[in-house]
């Protein structure tokens, strides 16, 4: 299994490579540079990653056609609503030197200083992203962290239905109501911090696992995704990592394991909640007052 398949019929590597905190430098760019040498071709970053640039450029002068990859953005917050959707994509292919991106998403469902009226803004994005959906600018258009009542505003007020949702999810942190949702509407779901932004490493049950099937704690965590037919995006600058968070094509988790694995589930996520944006701007606020 090498890809799965959006509704639209457009397909999509089953493991990406995620960019999150890649730098936008010399040696972010040299991150980027080792991944697609360990054989990534889909890779996810955003407006707000501050990194296209580097992805563009690196995919340029790899000498692997354009066609070959498969790229990700997403909606910064900042450039939420219809206009400014339709300006920032440019300025995206601007950044990754490319005439069209894979896969196009509005990043977090309601924007700092948007709670009385991030349906509308949600809508007139999303109309701007089938827009470029209808331009053949874009070959899929989905959303990130968007929970049900979130989506059932955009299925309730606009014309094509998400291909994907982007959300949190690890053996911490299943959200299973909103995956059985997406499933149910056929839209993929991937999951951004399938190692648990390194929490796997020293996991006692993973470990355990793990040796039963010589892998180590990343292999399980990114097959476990892809069992649940969830597209796993592991982030990291390690080399030999990015070779062997590929290699889970060679055994699969039985029955006990995978509800093992599912009985560690909890109600806490590892960032902030998508209804409670404020938390990011706080914690971006405490980071700038340290930095000062």
């Amino acid at each position: 299994m090498n890809t799965f398949k959006l509704y639209n019929g457009v397909e999509i590597p089953c493991i990406g490579y995620g960019t999150y905190k890649t730098p936008n430098s010399e040696e972010g760019y040299q991150i980027i540079v080792d991944a697609i040498h360990a054989g990534y071709r889909h890779i996810d970053t955003a407006q707000g990653y501050n990194n296209e640039e580097l992805i563009g450029r690196a995919m340029k002068e790899s000498g692997i056609p354009r066609s070959e990859f498969f790229i990700t953005t997403k909606i910064a917050n900042i450039n939420q609503g219809y206009q400014s959707t339709l300006d920032s994509f440019e300025e995206s292919l601007q950044k990754l030197d490319t005439t069209y991106v894979d896969l196009l998403l509005i990043h977090w469902p309601i924007a700092v200083d948007h709670h009385n009226d991030w349906k509308e803004l949600d809508i007139q994005t999303w109309q701007a992203m089938e827009k470029l959906y209808t331009d053949k600018k874009v070959r899929a258009i989905g959303v990130s962290n968007f929970l049900i009542h979130h989506l059932d505003n955009l299925l309730n007020n606009t014309k094509i239905i998400p291909m994907v949702n982007q959300l949190e999810f690890h053996m911490k942190y299943q959200q299973r109501e909103i995956i059985e949702y997406c499933q149910s509407k056929n839209i993929l779901v991937e999951s951004w911090g399938p190692l648990m932004r390194g929490a796997s490493n020293g996991n006692q049950l993973l470990e355990t696992i793990g040796k039963k099937h010589n892998k180590d704690v990343g292999q399980i965590s990114i097959r476990y995704c892809l069992q649940k037919n969830i597209v796993p995006l592991p982030k990291t600058s390690n080399k030999s990592r990015m070779i062997t968070n590929q290699q889970v094509f060679d055994f699969t988790l039985d029955d006990e394991e995978i509800a093992l694995m599912d009985s560690c589930n909890t109600l806490d996520c590892y960032t902030f909640h998508p209804d409670r944006n404020y938390e990011w701007q706080e914690t971006i606020d405490k980071m700038n007052e340290v930095s000062k």
